[in-house]
């Protein structure tokens, strides 16, 4: 890989813009001097940020002038008629014509794919992408995926989800063979719908997937597999949900220790713990989903993510292309169907 390491920041997404989105660029740069970070967007949404940049780390930017940005609203089928000349599509552009290894959104989720998918492709073997994020457990954490990207999956995507998240947590975490598990309804063989049983049996005659069995929405958390297998449907809710579960602790912390004096001093007290219970479970920290399956690394930001939070994506972008994850993906696809061919 070249000493320098370019990536594409689609800096109009997401709910604030610029002003998350250069912050962040800025403070990355300052901290990897190998970094080099194309911005793409509107010019006169940008300057004033850009005036702020201190002057040694101009030649580190390039801006891209777009004209137009991908809405919330924007169906993708609309966006990918309409929305060409948008600093989403330029930025994943950028990665198609070989200018950056990595692209960072925190815009329209279908629209991003959906431009994933015509600009870069999908590797050989795969039918969709899918979007895969890192989720707090007892001793670290686990990865889960589809989680939105395909509201509607057979069996056989979920197999794909299941080697490409496989590969990726082999590599980022160096775990030789992760534990792979189905999300399900129980853990019993007769429980779940019909994609379910028959990926749990399509899994299991990959030989060199550690396949251990379904799991439960409870036990998630429980450091039992390190990749989670479902839909989109069922992956979307099941983040958002530990999103929100995440938000509720921290809120009531926060209230109980405010109600009266002697529990503000005891919150004085207990500050150190509270504040690494928090960090531990702050969503924002692992913003940052990989959209596996392109043939190119793309990392979908939250929308709402802070500008602090939205570093965590341009991390999880640098970390995917020095390990040049979809090549990681593509050679473990290629075994895998080399096997089932014998």
């Amino acid at each position: 890989m070249a000493e320098t390491l370019s990536i594409a920041v689609d800096v109009m997404g997401g709910d604030f813009g610029p002003r998350v989105t250069l912050p962040a660029c800025v403070n990355l740069v300052q901290q990897n001097p190998q970094l080099h970070i194309h911005l793409v967007g509107n010019l006169a949404d940008m300057q004033p940020y850009l005036d702020d940049i201190p002057s040694n780390l101009l030649s580190r930017f390039e801006c891209h002038a777009t004209q137009s940005v991908v809405s919330m609203d924007d169906k993708p089928s609309f966006a990918l008629r309409h929305r060409r000349d948008s600093s989403m599509y330029k930025a994943l552009e950028l990665v198609k014509l070989g200018k950056a290894l990595a692209c960072v959104s925190g815009g329209n989720t279908g629209a991003l794919m959906a431009f994933g998918c015509v600009l870069l492709g999908t590797l050989p073997g795969i039918d969709r992408p899918a979007i895969i994020s890192a989720i707090p457990t007892e001793s670290g954490h686990c990865y889960l995926l589809d989680l939105g990207a395909n509201i509607h999956c057979s069996a056989e995507q979920l197999l794909q989800f299941a080697q490409m998240g496989s590969a990726m947590v082999s590599a980022v975490d160096s775990i030789q063979s992760p534990r792979v598990a189905l999300l399900n309804i129980g853990i019993e063989e007769i429980k779940g719908n019909y994609q379910v049983k028959k990926a749990a049996q399509l899994i299991q005659t990959v030989g060199n997937l550690n396949y251990i069995g379904y799991i439960e929405g409870g036990e998630v958390f429980k450091d039992q597999a390190d990749v989670i297998v479902c839909d989109g449907f069922t992956g979307n809710i099941a983040l958002k949900s530990n999103e929100g579960l995440a938000r509720l602790i921290g809120g009531k912390l926060k209230q109980s220790f405010s109600k009266n004096l002697y529990r503000r001093l005891l919150g004085l007290l207990a500050k150190p713990v509270l504040q690494e219970l928090q960090q531990q479970i702050d969503p924002g920290r692992r913003n940052g989903a990989s959209l596996l399956g392109l043939k190119g690394v793309v990392v979908k930001s939250h929308g709402s993510a802070s500008s602090r939070h939205f570093e965590a994506a341009l991390n999880q972008a640098i970390v995917d292309a020095r390990l040049d994850i979809p090549q990681r993906i593509s050679s473990q696809l290629s075994f895998h169907l080399s096997q089932r061919s014998e």
